[in-house]
């Protein structure tokens, strides 16, 4: 007779045997072979465990089964053959379970006879001739929800091979149902073997890579040591609209305010004027507050802090304190610029990144001034998911008393407040929109390279730089007096808010925006209703006054305000006003 045409071999085993499960300590993120990249790294950590993974499996004893690898009882010579085991992979599964073989192999030595082979998706014509390579073939449906949909897999030579044991190695996405099932893989492999064993590995799940941050000059007009952007480049996106514009498409679509930006502020001559002026006039107070607020950091959070800020306003004073860092200590501290919106919460691509990065504990979140302290009750929400992450923010002002990290607690201008990107970089606000922010994207923000002619970001932080040596005892005996102090928050701020929602029937503290940076952001990007102002308050409101003029806003002197001015937005004036949510309040 010629050779004949296998498909499976007769069933040996008419009890087939249960198999037995073990799980294989596989290193936590190793994968499992080239097809997710394999590194000598990765090399030398399973070579190192591979001798405990062969002893799990040596030592497993199925119910009713020899141990794998006891010999099998003597022939009538006397001799004892050794058992025959099969290590049996599935597909692309290959190289663990080949490396699990050659370790049982040295294990086993002459008391078993190791083999190795893999299950497939391709058909081929089994003939059983002992010049043919595929003698047999057993044939069992996926089980591993394959993308192409379900079909039949096969396993060949191993029907009619006298297999004592089959260890079926599998990850744990492919450890299913269908694998158990009657007529799936393991119920077919128990037609040819003693004892059947699953071995299952974790499924490994390459982590997506991780984006870099961006650095000037190609992003942001910072030097690049400055400040690292954690952060997608949307410069090529037309996202600006007139505020009333922008304001009417937030309220007639609930849309977020982060889903668009502001047209960006022109300073008039006069302002640009104002700015200067304040600058010069305030570079010390800056420079002290500065110093302080990085000596309190330093001696209280982390002798080699790792500044985060938020972009943007915390952007300026985050580069501010690790030159003052350089200059006082010789330290060189990392500064990266995340994203926060309210209703948000912080960008979680940006965390992930900090803490692959850094250890999360030496990360301090830097902002610019509080007013309300909405953003400071933000991110302590925000981290709660992010275990590690401290949520206290160090500020340069703190007016509203919302945290104890600070330079001041005065509410006095801030320069950079002032102006928009043309003192912070040239980079906008941020933006998070489902259809420009993937899940594992940065927030976005746009670098506006046409305005570079105005730029004076630079020549803010080097202005100031360059009085940290007049300040210098004066800032060690703030640092000495705030060590020593009760600096906790009292929110003081806040009840102000309240207080002043009620009596101007705003009624949603959200629209109320006290201090000089929050009133200045509302002359600059919203439609404001009025300005109330300390009585008395003198040339730190210049700029404010300038502003409220040139938009017709009303400013109204009042006494027993804990800031030196508040900002006023009303839904029945204007088009958009948000809330807590960020999107748009009900008239």
């Amino acid at each position: 007779l010629g050779p004949q045409i296998h498909v499976s071999a007769p069933d040996p085993h008419p009890c087939a045997p249960a198999p037995s499960r073990i799980d294989l300590p596989w290193p936590d993120g190793l994968p499992d072979g080239g097809r997710h990249g394999f590194t000598p790294e990765h090399r030398a950590r399973l070579e190192a465990a591979l001798p405990e993974i062969a002893g799990l499996v040596v030592g497993n004893r199925a119910a009713g089964a020899a141990r794998v690898g006891t010999p099998r009882p003597a022939d009538d010579g006397g001799a004892q053959p050794p058992r025959r085991i099969l290590v049996l992979g599935t597909e692309e599964l290959m190289y663990a379970p080949l490396r699990i073989a050659q370790a049982l192999e040295a294990s086993l030595g002459d008391t078993a006879s190791v083999r190795f082979s893999t299950t497939t998706r391709s058909p081929v014509l089994p003939v059983d001739d002992p010049g043919y390579a595929i003698r047999s073939r057993i044939t069992f449906p996926a089980h591993d929800n394959p993308a192409d949909g379900p079909g039949d897999r096969y396993a060949y030579n191993v029907a009619g091979a006298g297999f004592d044991t089959i260890i079926a190695v599998v990850d744990s996405a492919g450890d299913t149902p269908e694998l158990h099932a009657p007529g799936g893989l393991l119920d077919v492999l128990g037609a040819h073997a003693d004892e059947i064993l699953l071995a299952v590995i974790p499924s490994y799940a390459p982590e997506s890579p991780m984006p870099e941050p961006l650095r000037g000059p190609a992003f942001s007009s910072y030097d690049p040591e400055d400040v690292g952007w954690l952060l997608q480049d949307l410069s090529g996106v037309e996202l600006e609209a007139p505020t009333e514009e922008r304001e009417e498409a937030i309220q007639s679509g609930g849309a977020h305010y982060a889903e668009s930006l502001p047209v960006e502020y022109q300073p008039s001559e006069q302002y640009q004027a104002l700015y200067t002026a304040a600058l010069d006039a305030s570079a010390d107070r800056i420079a002290r507050a500065v110093g302080a607020v990085t000596e309190t950091v330093l001696a209280e959070r982390s002798p080699r802090p790792v500044l985060v800020s938020l972009a943007r306003a915390g952007t300026p004073v985050g580069v501010l304190m690790r030159r003052w860092a350089r200059y006082a200590h010789g330290l060189d501290l990392p500064h990266y610029a995340v994203s926060i919106v309210r209703g948000r919460g912080i960008d979680p691509v940006a965390l992930r990144w900090l803490a692959a990065h850094h250890d999360p504990a030496d990360v301090v979140f830097v902002d610019g001034w509080t007013g309300k302290g909405a953003i400071t009750r933000e991110l302590a929400a925000a981290l709660e998911e992010f275990p590690g992450f401290d949520p206290r923010i160090a500020v340069l002002a703190d007016p509203g008393h919302c945290v104890e990290t600070f330079g001041t607690r005065d509410d006095f201008l801030i320069p950079s407040a002032c102006l928009n990107s043309t003192v912070s970089g040239l980079v906008s606000r941020t933006v998070l929109r489902s259809d420009l922010v993937g899940p594992d994207d940065f927030h976005g923000a746009k670098f506006y390279r046409e305005l570079a002619g105005a730029d004076v970001s630079r020549a803010f932080v080097d202005a100031v730089t360059a009085r940290f040596g007049a300040v210098e005892a004066d800032v060690r005996r703030d640092a000495k007096e705030f060590a020593g102090a009760d600096r906790t928050p009292t929110w003081a701020g806040w009840d102000a808010v309240e207080r002043i929602s009620e009596e101007y029937g705003i009624h949603d503290v959200n629209l109320v925006k006290p201090g000089v940076g929050e009133t200045t952001r509302v002359l600059l990007r919203r439609v404001p209703w009025k300005i109330l102002a300390q009585r008395g308050a003198g040339a730190d409101l210049n700029h404010v006054r300038l502003l409220a003029e040139q938009r017709g806003v009303p400013v109204e002197e009042v006494d027993g305000l804990p800031y030196s001015c508040v900002g006023l937005i009303h839904p029945r004036y204007t088009r958009g006003a948000t809330g807590a949510d960020g999107k748009a309040v009900a008239k």
